[in-house]
């Protein structure tokens, strides 16, 4: 699945306009969710809507359980990703960032045309959503909230089994809903309440794992916060680049925007 994939994609950019180098490495960074690029400016340098479609639909793809690629194949249906909780999770997810950034650009007037500020919106959501970290616009210049939300879009990450980083869907889903049990238990305290995801009950044992790894990150987090604002870097470099490197992103905001050459050896080692 996951070299029928990169084939595919491999081919799909060639016939969009790439040379097959910038195909095949484009290729191998979007399935594997790495975002590298053969060239300094990603993916603005082709400046194709072609492209960046095409990039957008197999960052999707790659940011989805490969079992359910699997089970869609074996059985010709796509009836196993409509039945998972943990995709229709994901597709909301994206959307709902999808909708905000284009309304946000199309009303503040970001770009010239309503086409142009729905692809790029779309491009960015996937991209940082999936932590591919493919860039085709400036995202860091965008208005008001934009780059913060892309930013906070890449703790969720693609579902678990996918190439994507973050802390992963099914993990985000399972701490909601256990905090909608609390909630519950607040009002009902004699209830016994499950915690469901799609027609199975989730062991408490899982939950309390899932919990212990979110513990686990958010103390990782802010120890590096902390520790980056020390070296000398203000709060949204430091932020975003302990985002960007924890959850396997590679774009920042601030001073790391572009790259992270201007930082610190101390910065640089903390990263």
């Amino acid at each position: 699945i996951y070299l029928s994939l990169t084939a595919v994609c491999a081919a799909a950019y060639y016939l969009a306009g790439m040379s097959v180098f910038d195909a095949v490495g484009h290729s191998f960074s979007t399935i594997a969710i790495g975002g590298f690029s053969t060239h300094d400016q990603s993916m603005r340098f082709f400046d194709s809507a072609k492209i960046d479609y095409i990039a957008i639909l197999f960052m999707f793809l790659a940011g989805i359980n490969f079992t359910l690629h699997f089970l869609a194949w074996r059985r010709k249906t796509v009836s196993a990703y409509l039945a998972d909780s943990e995709f229709r999770a994901y597709v909301i997810t994206l959307t709902t960032v999808f909708a905000l950034c284009s309304i946000v650009l199309i009303y503040d007037n970001t770009y010239s045309s309503v086409a142009d500020s729905i692809r790029y919106g779309l491009f960015q959501s996937v991209s940082i959503g999936t932590t591919t970290g493919f860039t085709n616009a400036s995202f860091h210049l965008w208005p008001t909230f934009l780059p913060a939300l892309l930013i906070l879009a890449s703790f969720v990450g693609g579902c678990a089994g996918s190439t994507g980083g973050g802390i992963k869907v099914i993990r985000c889903m399972l701490l909601f809903k256990q905090g909608g049990r609390e909630i519950k238990r607040l009002i009902h305290p004699n209830a016994i309440i499950g915690i469901r995801v799609g027609d199975r009950i989730i062991n408490d044992r899982v939950v309390d794992a899932v919990w212990g790894f979110f513990a686990a990150y958010i103390l990782i987090f802010v120890i590096l916060l902390l520790s980056l604002m020390g070296t000398g870097l203000d709060q949204t470099t430091a932020f975003s680049s302990v985002a960007a490197c924890l959850n396997n992103l590679g774009p920042g905001l601030g001073a790391v925007h572009q790259h992270y050459g201007d930082l610190s050896s101390s910065a640089k080692y903390l990263l």
